[in-house]
C-alpha cells in the first residue's frame, strides 16, 4: 500500500453547493480530487441547486469517470443553506468540508484547514473557518461586508471576522442537529459556539472565479441580513444545549 491509498487515508466528505456554475464546476472538481485526494478518502457531493445552464450533467458525467463524485438535485433554486444541508445529509464521513463551486475557494487552502483536525474523531474544535485574505471582490462588496461582518461580530460575539467564506469544516452531525433556516451558512460561528464546541480559524487565499457571477446583490444581502442577524440573536436567547463532552467521539 501506498499513502495515497483509500484504506489508510482519512475519510472526509465534502459538499460542493452549485447554481448555474458550467464554466466552473468541473475544472474545481478535477482540481479537489487531485489536490486533496492525495490526503483524504474523498466523499464528494455536489449539490445542483436548480441549476438551468447544464451544471448537472457536467457532474453527472464526472461521477460515472470517478467514484468519488456523487451529484444531488434539487429541481427548483432553494439557496446555498439548502444545498449545503441537503449534502451534509447525504455525506458519509464523520467531519464534512464546504466548498463553492465557482472556483474561488483554492483545494490547497481546503487540505491545509482540515490538517488543524483529525477527521477520524471529533473532539472540542467544532468549526474550522477559512478567513479569506487579499479579496479580490469589488470594492462594493468589500465595504459591504466589512460592514456586515463588523455589526455580526459586535451583536453576536462569534470571533470570526468572515462567516461569508465557503470554505468550512464541521462534524456533520453537528451541523444537522442545528436549527436550520435561510443564510445559515453566514451564521455557523456563533450557532457552533452556542453548542459548545470551539471555532478554528484560518487564513487562505481568496481566488477569481473561474466564471459566473455572483448570485448575491449587496443590497439584497443587507436586507436579508438585518433580519436574519435578529433572529439569530433571538435564538440564541432563547436555546438551552448541554455544552459537549470533553472526550473525542468517534
Amino acid at each position: 500500500m501506498t499513502a495515497t491509498d483509500p484504506e489508510i487515508l482519512p475519510p472526509l466528505s465534502v459538499v460542493v453547493p452549485v447554481c448555474d456554475e458550467a464554466g466552473a464546476v468541473e475544472a474545481l472538481l478535477r482540481e479537489l480530487l487531485e489536490v486533496a485526494g492525495t490526503h483524504y478518502a474523498l466523499d464528494v457531493v455536489v449539490v445542483d441547486d436548480g441549476s438551468r445552464d447544464g451544471t448537472d450533467a457536467l457532474v453527472e458525467r464526472l461521477a460515472t469517470e470517478d467514484g468519488r463524485v456523487r451529484l444531488v438535485r434539487h429541481p427548483q433554486r432553494l439557496g446555498k443553506s439548502a444545498a449545503l444541508r441537503t449534502g451534509m445529509a447525504a455525506a458519509r464521513s464523520l467531519w464534512a468540508a464546504s466548498i463553492d463551486g465557482d472556483g474561488e475557494n483554492d483545494p490547497a487552502d481546503l487540505v491545509a484547514m482540515a490538517r488543524t483536525i483529525d477527521p477520524r474523531v471529533v473532539g472540542e474544535t467544532g468549526l474550522v473557518c477559512g478567513i479569506r485574505r487579499r479579496r479580490t471582490a469589488g470594492i462594493g462588496r468589500l465595504i459591504a461586508s466589512r460592514i456586515g461582518n463588523g455589526a455580526r461580530r459586535l451583536a453576536l460575539r462569534d470571533d470570526c471576522p468572515d462567516t461569508a467564506c465557503g470554505l468550512k469544516l464541521i462534524p456533520r452531525a453537528l451541523f444537522l442537529s442545528l436549527p436550520f433556516f435561510d443564510s445559515l451558512h453566514r451564521f455557523l460561528p456563533a450557532l457552533v459556539r452556542r453548542y459548545g464546541y470551539g471555532i478554528t480559524n484560518v487564513s487562505i487565499d481568496d481566488r477569481a472565479r473561474l466564471a459566473g457571477r455572483s448570485k448575491y446583490t449587496n443590497l439584497g444581502r443587507a436586507a436579508v441580513g438585518i433580519v436574519d442577524l435578529f433572529g439569530v440573536m433571538w435564538l440564541l436567547r432563547r436555546s438551552s444545549v448541554a455544552p459537549p463532552t470533553s472526550e473525542p467521539r468517534t
